[in-house]
């Protein structure tokens, strides 16, 4: 081979490695340029005037639309969150004065002389506005946690006072309907909210008392693990079929046999929702005729850290 020939060889493994370099170098700009544009989505102030599209292929542009449509479509879904926050406390405020003023007329009325009929229909009506107030409440409380307008703070600490304060509010009811109410003592500590998982473990211990029967018995107690510590409130309940095990945590959800007891079916998915803002979250163990097990997970204390 002649000198030429080895020159043009030469100059060609050249072209081309240059060739590689200036490939590799624009592919990694583009990269570059990509990532950029993900750590700008990802912070929530992605915008196309960020960068230059003559030098973005094409990749980079539709990146770029999805990107843009997506920003779009977060900022809807929020601001539709916004409405739906604001109509939901509209309404809880506005009725708040009429609920209470039929629930004052409906005392006035069962102190007057009324026939049975009459009477009956009082309770009724005394029954169903207390049911509208309690549904009014959890709504409220649902919308402001989905929306973050009402956030969790859960702090390290023992589970024992707050599950006492929970326990004391079902007590009388659990008593009057013949039902034993026992809670083991606990010296088991977690990370949790107080105020916001006494409310979920009362709606645990209120689903108990209202579907056990007369003459049953409830029990609520921890059980710690190596992460976390877990709430369990049993019964002897006519117990829950499973195909319904995963539906009785849906907001409205009722099953067959909860349809004769009162309820608005939103406490379990209150629960959860307590539950899951503090990295926990609830599960169900239930055979019909055996009874259930609700059990509240809430992250434990690392002690390591």
């Amino acid at each position: 081979m002649t000198w030429t020939g080895y020159c043009v060889i030469a100059l060609t493994l050249l072209a081309a490695a240059g060739g590689m370099l200036w490939y590799r170098r624009r592919t990694r700009r583009t990269l570059e340029t990509m990532n950029r544009m993900l750590e700008a989505a990802i912070r929530g102030d992605f915008s196309e005037e960020m960068f230059d599209e003559s030098l973005l292929s094409s990749l980079e542009t539709r990146l770029a639309r999805y990107l843009s449509a997506s920003a779009i479509s977060a900022r809807n879904l929020e601001e539709e969150k916004a409405r739906i926050q604001a109509l939901v406390s509209d309404i809880s405020h506005q009725t708040k004065t009429p609920i209470a003023n039929i629930l004052l007329y409906t005392q006035l009325l069962e102190e007057q002389d009324l026939p049975e009929e009459g009477r009956a229909c009082v309770h009724a009506l005394d029954a169903q506005t207390r049911k509208l107030r309690s549904l009014l409440e959890a709504l409220v409380k649902t919308s402001r946690l989905e929306s973050g307008i009402l956030a969790l703070h859960p702090v390290p600490g023992p589970l024992e006072p707050m599950l006492r304060k929970a326990v004391s509010q079902l007590l009388p009811g659990a008593e009057a309907k013949g039902l034993t109410l026992q809670a083991e003592p606990t010296r088991a500590e977690a990370l949790f909210d107080p105020k916001w998982t006494e409310e979920a473990v009362f709606n645990l211990l209120d689903n108990a008392v209202k579907y056990t029967p007369e003459g049953g018995q409830i029990r609520l107690r921890v059980v710690e693990y190596p992460m976390f510590a877990a709430i369990q409130v049993s019964d002897t309940g006519p117990g829950i079929p499973e195909p319904e095990q995963a539906k009785i945590f849906q907001r409205f959800y009722r099953g067959q046999a909860q349809q004769a007891q009162e309820g608005v079916g939103i406490g379990l998915y209150l629960t959860c929702q307590i539950a899951r803002n503090q990295g926990g979250y609830v599960k169900v163990r239930s055979r019909p005729g055996e009874g259930s097990v609700f059990s509240l997970y809430l992250p434990q204390i690392c002690q390591n850290c």
